[in-house]
This record gives C-alpha cells, structure tokens and sequence, in this order.
C-alpha cells in the first residue's frame, strides 16, 4: 500500500474513534450505553441491524462462496432476509411492548419475564458465549483482510490491530456510538463495492469475456446449491433473528414498534438481494483473477484459502488512493458487526450474569463504569480465541448454531404456547446447545461408532433434541397442574 492509502485508512479508523469519544461524554446510563436511550430512528437502526448482520464475517465469507461455488453462494443471506422479515411480523410486535414497559436491556430478560431467574441466567450465558465467539470472527476477518493487503503484515499483529481499535470505540461510546458508526460504515461500504471495488475488478479481470473463459458454466447459475447447504443455512440463520442479542438492543432502542419494523423491512432488502450479490460477485472475479494468474508470485492459487480470494485481488488491481478507501470499505463492515457483538456479549455477563449474583444495587455511574470494564475485558478474550482460529466463516455459524440451538425453542414457547414451562426451558436449553457443540466437536460422530449423515448440520440436531424435551417436559407439567386441580376439586 502507498502512504497515501495508509493515510486515508488511519483517518477513517481515528474518525470511528472519535465517534466513540463522542458518545463517552454522552452516556450517563446503563441505559444510555446499552439501549441509546430507547430512542432511535427506523432508517439508523436499520442500516445498523444489516452492518451488523452482514458485517466482516459475512463480506469475507460471501466472498468466500463466490470464490468456491458462484452467485449461488448468494442464497445464503436470502435466509437472512426471510428471517428478517419473519421476526419484523411475529416477534417485533411482542417483544417491542414488553421492552418498553419493562425497561429491558437484554434478550434473557424476556426469559425471565416468561419463565424465571434460573432460566435466563442459563440464556445469558449461553448468549454470552456465543457472541464471545461471533466478535472473534469479525476480528479474524479484519485481520485476515489487513495481513493479505498491508505488506509486511502478520495476522497475528492484525489481530491485535483490529481488536483494539473495535473494543475501545465500543467500550467508551456504547450502543448509541455503535448505531452511528454501523449507519456510517454500512455508507461507506456499499458507496466502496458500487463506485470502487467492483467496477475495477470487473475491467481488471477482463469482463464478461473473461468470466465466461475463466470460470465454470455453474458459477454464473442460482442453481449450483445443494438442498442440505440451503437447510444448514435456514436452520442456522433465520432462527437468530428471535435469539440475537444484537437485535433485541436494536428493537428496545427504537422508538416503538413501528420504527422497529420498518427497520427490519429495510434490513432485510439490503441484505438479499443487494450485498448478497455483491458479496459473491466480488468472490467469482477474485476466482477469475486467481485462474488467470494475476495471483502468481503473491500466493499459490490452487491452494489458497478461498476467503483469501477477495483481499488478495483488492491488494493486487486497486490504485493508490482507491486502496486505501476501498480497505476502509471493507474494515467498516468487519466493525460494524463486531462492535454490536462486543456489546451484546457484555451486556449478557452485566445485566444477566453478574447483577443476579450481586447483592447490592450500583449507581447509574458505577453501572455504567462496569459496563465498560466487562466490555473491555470480554474484546480481549475475543482477539485470544481469534488467534487460534483459521475459517471466518466456520468460527462465525459455529458461534450462531450453539445460540440458535439452545434458545430458539424457548423463546418461541415463551412467546407463543401457553403451555410453556421453564423447566421445559432449562434443560431444553442446555442440551439443545450441549448436543450441537458435542457433534460438532466429534465431528458427527455418535458412540459406538455410529456417525451421522455428513451433509446435515449439527444444529438440526440440536433444535430437534431442544424441542423435544420442550415439549415433552411442558406437556407432563402441564398435565401434572391439570391432575392436582382435579384432585383439588374433587
């Protein structure tokens, strides 16, 4: 890179800081860092839900596909739309009321409101694990992107690099600094792939032409996707949009329900079809630029990690100038999801973890100050575990299936059977996640032997095994209250 790429990509990540600092004179509350006060747009929450759900894990890992299998890697967030909108119709108009008139910060709170205590403390740390691991994703991307187009670079110094600057803007700025910079990094990365990234890279390859020669009939169809990937994808994605953290923040800092909605509607077109396909797109001209050998001497095409495609061709067509907004581009993405991650793990271990074992309430300042401390030290954990892993994209589904597996169920119990009962919730939730993490870690593979089919996600699994316990469980005590209010009468 020229310093002149340098520059512009030190001042943009000094502006997000300074963003941060902005806000840290502003929050005066645990309400004000972890819910902006519960007053935000439609148009800013919902350019922040998509930066945070698309994100660096998502643009590298789009990318990624486009690389391997073409635009039908695409489908993979048109399951992010459908959950979108699914939850804008049936979870938004429930959970929006109960945040507002309660004053929650959290997801749990909803399972301690429905169930009890025990329940959401098991929720919280389940959630709190999970984005731990979602926020180790987003700064392996960074990373990985910073060490493929800054010379010089090891991924191990990226990581450190991209971590801190994420956790302090979060740590002293909050969710409402999270929110502005998501609106402002979710701009400058769509403004980055239209005007720059991929009109260079489409000339740079050489063409339609050129990706007709270079590339397999099937890259350029919708078609080439297996039916267990479009399953594995739905039973990983759509459920987090009723289990994220993230998104409930988002909705008890809107307005109202209406505003949280619309948020979700505009959420959920700019993530398919418009980033879906600029994601993969960008994937198939890196694999273009790699067949044509305009990676040679830089990397060994054949073997190159495939999420290595998109950064590499960046680094390799991009102009002075261009580069270093283009890196921005994508930088914006990688913190706008793990900025809001940051907060969601922290706001799991301070408002669902730790205030159920203190004993003595804190004042809005001491809150506050706590706040950001377990922020701090939880975006340190994060760039620990990134830096044993390798897969953006595996670290980051690993993460959503152990949430989606151990709190779907209860959380659709909770809000739409009557016959829910927080035992049913507990152990629904805590071997629902144990047998997605188990299977995962055994690869599949039961006692004695037996393995089971190898398309299939763990995560099916998991929910199978949640919901069966839930309902089994709730249906006995249910018909247990049935037969001593029967006893009673009589």
């Amino acid at each position: 890179m020229h310093i002149i790429d340098y520059a512009i990509f030190i001042v943009y990540m000094l502006a997000m800081l300074g963003v941060g600092v902005y806000f840290f004179n502003k929050n005066k509350t645990a309400e004000d860092f972890y819910v902006s006060g519960r007053n935000m747009s439609s148009w800013h929450i919902g350019l922040s839900v998509v930066a945070t759900d698309v994100g660096g894990g998502f643009s590298i890992g789009l990318g990624g596909l486009g690389f391997t299998m073409g635009i039908s890697g695409s489908w993979m967030l048109f399951t992010g739309l459908l959950g979108a909108w699914l939850s804008a119709v049936f979870l938004i108009p429930k959970v929006s009321a109960l945040g507002h008139k309660y004053k929650f910060f959290t997801f749990p709170q909803i399972f301690n409101h429905f169930y009890n205590a025990k329940v959401a403390l098991l929720a919280g740390i389940i959630s709190a694990i999970g984005y731990i691991g979602f926020t180790s994703s987003q700064v392996l991307a960074g990373a990985k992107l910073a060490s493929a187009t800054i010379k010089g670079l090891d991924l191990q110094t990226a990581l450190i690099v991209m971590g801190l600057i994420a956790v302090i803007y979060t740590a002293i700025g909050g969710l409402k600094a999270v929110i502005y910079t998501d609106t402002i990094q979710w701009l400058v990365l769509i403004g980055g792939l239209v005007f720059i990234g991929i009109p260079i890279a489409y000339t740079a390859v050489g063409g339609f032409d050129a990706i007709k020669t270079n590339l397999a009939p099937e890259y350029l169809s919708l078609t080439n996707v297996k039916w267990y990937q479009i399953l594995n994808w739905s039973i990983t994605i759509i459920p987090i949009w009723f289990v994220g953290m993230t998104l409930y923040q988002r909705i008890y800092a809107s307005k109202g329900e209406k505003e949280a909605k619309k948020a979700w509607l505009i959420a959920g077109v700019f993530e398919w079809p418009i980033m879906a396909f600029m994601g993969v797109i960008l994937g198939m001209l890196a694999k273009v630029a790699a067949n044509k050998g305009m990676f040679n001497g830089i990397t060994d095409a054949a073997n190159m990690d495939s999420e290595m495609g998109l950064p590499i061709l960046l680094a390799t067509i991009l102009p002075v100038g261009l580069m270093g907004l283009m890196l921005s581009s994508y930088f914006s993405a990688i913190l706008s999801t793990a900025d809001s991650c940051l907060m969601a793990a922290s706001g799991n271990i301070v408002t669902d973890i730790i205030a159920k074992f203190s004993k003595k309430e804190l004042s809005h300042k001491k809150e506050l100050r706590l706040s950001q401390i377990v922020t701090l030290m939880v975006g340190f954990l994060a760039i620990l575990i990134a830096s044993q892993m390798q897969n953006v994209l595996e670290l980051m589904l690993y993460s959503y299936a152990f949430m989606v597996s151990g709190l779907f169920v209860p959380v659709i119990g909770a809000l739409f059977w009557k016959k829910s009962h927080p035992t049913a919730a507990f152990w629904s939730m805590l071997f629902g996640g144990a047998t997605t993490i188990l299977l995962i870690v055994s690869e599949n593979k039961l006692p004695l032997g037996l393995k089971l089919p190898e398309h299939l996600d763990a995560n099916l699994y998991g929910i199978s095994v949640s919901l069966i316990l839930f309902i089994t469980i709730s249906l006995y005590h249910y018909n247990k209250k049935d037969r001593q209010n029967g006893i009673q009468t009589n």
